[in-house]
């Protein structure tokens, strides 16, 4: 009897060409704690520390919108100094702003609540985080790590291997924050070119999924604008205005230097078939993808 193919999702959406523009999650906050055991398949949630330190964080993170990730360095890093943990922020002026913090026990996870509530400092450099999560599917793990080993040979103090941060099927993910910048389907030679790139500030649309600081459709117009235009910095255009009609949307977006031009861009969404989204999902769903009908100068 023939044994069935393993279902790989990041595999199967290549096959089917599921665009990227448009799957970033919204949100502008991040909380990272460096956890060098095991990670378990629901992340923070499922680590074994205090419930009443895990709690007040967790609360705490629910309260600012931010996303709580566990990370490590690529290899696993050094042992012989405590694990860390931040708080990253993406102001829209373009300003990080991060806080730091080190942990021996859990209560000393009472920083995170802390730095939470402060407005945090500039002038850290943006973390880049690489979806290695293999308990919560495992192309997180098959293409996250080599891209992890790949990045972190060049920017050893940038990147960190990181728990879930959604699109499996997307993998290799990659965020940089808190720029709020989310690349995939990375190879580790396709990485090291993005990455590259986004630090001289030079975002590039082919493997861009979105600005987590825009909602899909906004995400879409303005991937359909760097696809136009070429690559160009976080901060170089703007959406001025978004119009919803239903299913579709007509999006102003604007150049905000000298030289570069705005666009009116229209939105079509709509459900594509159902399909297996995940390695560990069962059951079949549909995902909405965000369709450019139009671009034009405006």
């Amino acid at each position: 009897m023939t044994t069935p193919a393993r279902f790989f999702c990041a595999d199967a959406a290549r096959l089917r060409g599921d665009p990227l523009a448009g799957t970033a999650p919204y949100g502008s906050s991040w909380v990272l704690i460096e956890y060098r055991a095991g990670w378990p398949s629901n992340g923070f949630d499922g680590l074994g520390i205090e419930p009443e330190v895990k709690a007040r964080v967790l609360a705490a993170a629910r309260a600012e919108r931010a996303r709580v990730l566990l990370i490590r360095r690529h290899g696993r890093g050094r042992t012989d100094v405590p694990p860390r943990w931040a708080v990253l922020r993406y102001d829209r002026d373009g300003a990080h702003r991060q806080v730091w913090g080190t942990w021996h026990h859990d209560r000393d996870l009472g920083g995170v609540v802390a730095a939470l509530e402060g407005p945090g400092e500039p002038g850290h450099p943006p973390v880049v985080l690489v979806c290695t999560h293999g308990p919560h599917d495992p192309c997180c793990a098959v293409r996250g790590r080599p891209v992890a080993g790949a990045l972190s040979e060049v920017w050893p103090r940038l990147v960190w291997e990181c728990t879930h941060v959604g699109g499996d099927r997307f993998a290799a993910n990659v965020l940089v924050a808190p720029d709020g910048v989310y690349y995939g389907g990375l190879d580790a030679r396709s990485a090291v070119a993005v990455v590259e790139e986004h630090l001289a500030d030079r975002i590039r649309p082919d493997h861009l999924r979105g600005y987590t600081d825009l909602v899909p459709p906004q995400q879409a117009a303005l991937s359909a604008v760097l696809h136009h235009t070429g690559p160009s910095g976080r901060h170089d255009y703007v959406i001025e205005e978004t119009v919803r009609d239903e299913d579709r949307w007509r999006i102003h977006v604007a150049g905000r230097l000298a030289g570069l031009s705005a666009f009116e861009v229209e939105i079509r969404a709509h459900r594509a078939p159902p399909h297996r989204l995940t390695c560990r999902g069962a059951s079949l769903g549909s995902a909405v993808y965000y369709e450019v009908t139009s671009l034009r100068p405006g």
